[in-house]
């Protein structure tokens, strides 16, 4: 199993390598740089180096980076727009350059001007972004919680974005359970889950799914509350991680926690959860 968390970049980029390995993780999420702000300080030669040699040596199976959080696919503001599109095209350049296949990208928001124009500024956002930047880096598209005016919280918006991009091979998706659950997708019992990773499949295909955020959900279902849980301690529940790792599409790719770190559970004890549940 590909298991990993997001871990942080403190100090050094090539220092994540480190955390994730004191947990005995084969795979990991980072931020290649600061996750709250536009601005950004050019990767140093030395950190590329010390990066992938390390991931080499340390055998990390697949290293996936998160988009930071200002950036907005579907803003009907055209500064914002432009700046999110400038940022994932970074975003790409970036990873390339340190050997990092896999963008994670939230979505965004189309702040009250419909849906249908909100899923055309992303598909001209992803267009542009990868034309933008000539390599093999792939944009991971994040489904989204459900939560007023946003853009990917179903299936269907998931593909019309797909299907109207024109690089389909740089383009997959990431399912992250809390807000699929969130979004109105059960994911609590053994047959929800089945018939949601079914309708997926029918709808845009598994073989396009290329990470999974694991993480339980404080809000029940359909709430549109993108409050990530304790895996097991919310409403999603044991039952349902036992039997999204039981597929054989979701248990081959990176698996990846953003559980909470609070004064009841840590990374270790989300981590050990979820290899408890494999089984």
């Amino acid at each position: 199993m590909k298991l990993g968390v997001h871990v942080s970049i403190a100090g050094s980029i090539d220092l994540s390598i480190d955390r994730a390995r004191s947990l005995g993780l084969n795979t990991f999420q980072i931020f290649t740089r600061n996750p709250r702000g536009w601005k950004f300080s050019d990767l140093k030669e030395s950190n590329i180096v010390n990066f992938k040699n390390k991931i080499l040596s340390e055998n990390i199976s697949t290293v996936v980076c998160h988009m930071p959080y200002l950036p907005n696919l579907s803003s009907p503001k055209e500064d914002v727009h432009n700046m999110s599109i400038n940022a994932l095209s970074s975003e790409l350049e970036r990873c390339n350059t340190l050997g990092i296949e896999y963008v994670v990208t939230h979505i965004g928001s189309h702040l009250g001007t419909g849906l249908e124009k909100g899923l055309d500024r992303v598909v001209k956002a992803c267009n542009a972004a990868l034309s933008n930047s000539s390599n093999n880096t792939m944009i991971i598209l994040e489904n989204t919680a459900g939560t007023k005016n946003n853009v990917g919280s179903k299936f269907d918006e998931l593909k019309y974005i797909f299907d109207n991009v024109n690089d389909k091979s740089r383009i997959g998706f990431c399912f992250d359970t809390c807000h699929a659950f969130a979004a109105g997708y059960d994911l609590s019992t053994s047959k929800s889950v089945i018939d949601t990773l079914k309708k997926f499949n029918q709808i845009i295909g598994l073989k396009y799914l290329k990470v999974v955020h694991l993480n339980d959900s404080k809000g029940e279902l359909g709430n549109g509350l993108d409050r990530h849980q304790h895996i097991g301690r919310g409403f999603i529940g044991e039952n349902g991680f036992r039997e999204l790792l039981k597929n054989s599409t979701i248990k081959q790719l990176p698996l990846i926690l953003e559980t909470p770190i609070d004064e009841t559970f840590d990374d270790e004890y989300n981590i050990n959860k979820i290899y408890s549940l494999e089984n």
